[in-house]
């Protein structure tokens, strides 16, 4: 399994913008063969900062992924935010198991 954690700073006026313009792509990565969770959220506690978590079951599969990000898919419509600043990191997980148990 892979994980990709990120954070992005954002305007905190423009913080719903750049939210509601990933809209459509997390609907289709969430759609891709191997996409397990893919979502950007609000960081509740800090209104310049959007997070960014995905789950792939492969890494075959989040290349599939990148590659239609890189072929040029078009962009959401709607977002008008630029981020200030991104930091993306990749995690590869050699296993899994519930909390506690």
């Amino acid at each position: 399994m892979i994980i990709v954690g990120g954070t992005f700073e954002v305007d905190p006026a423009e913080r719903d913008t750049f939210l509601a313009g990933r809209h459509e792509l997390m609907r289709r990565s969430r759609a891709e063969p191997g996409c397990l969770e893919y979502v950007f959220s609000a960081d509740p506690i800090d209104a310049s900062r959007v997070v960014l978590f995905e789950r792939w079951e492969s890494q075959e599969a989040l290349d599939a992924h990148l590659a239609a990000l890189r072929a040029g898919r078009p962009p959401a419509e709607g977002d008008a935010a630029t981020p200030r600043s991104a930091s993306i990191v990749l995690y590869d997980v050699a296993q899994e198991r519930r909390l506690g148990g």
